[in-house]
């Protein structure tokens, strides 16, 4: 089992920054993949960026270059620094863990609103 609790959230004028974090325990070396989601009020969740246990990265086009997905390797915290924000990117943001065997797990998220 692998827990997650994300926090960071908050509200951001358009062209802010913001890091979101995301604090992982329980059994994080079965960990495989970690990942931002976003939900956005009457949208499908979507994925944002993910990370692999050998650092590898994919975005969504919509963040590339203005996202940075990144991860503590001493105890698995995941960072996603969101720079430039744009009120499309007003979401609910989950932290999201893949275990090598396929198990599955969410946090609870945390709200980024982009307004002026």
């Amino acid at each position: 089992q692998v827990q997650l609790m994300e926090s960071g959230g908050g509200l951001v004028q358009p062209g802010g920054s913001l890091r979101l974090s995301c604090s992982s325990s329980g059994n994080i070396g079965s960990i495989y993949a970690l990942a931002w989601y976003r939900q956005a009020p009457g949208s499908q969740r979507e994925l944002v960026a993910k990370i692999l246990y050998n650092d590898r990265t994919t975005y969504v086009d919509s963040v590339k270059g203005r996202f940075t997905i990144f991860r503590d390797n001493a105890d698995y915290t995941l960072f996603l620094q969101m720079d430039s924000l744009k009120p499309e990117d007003t979401a609910v943001y989950y932290c999201y863990a893949e275990s090598f065997r396929d198990d599955e797990y969410w946090g609870k998220g945390t709200l980024v609103t982009v307004s002026s």
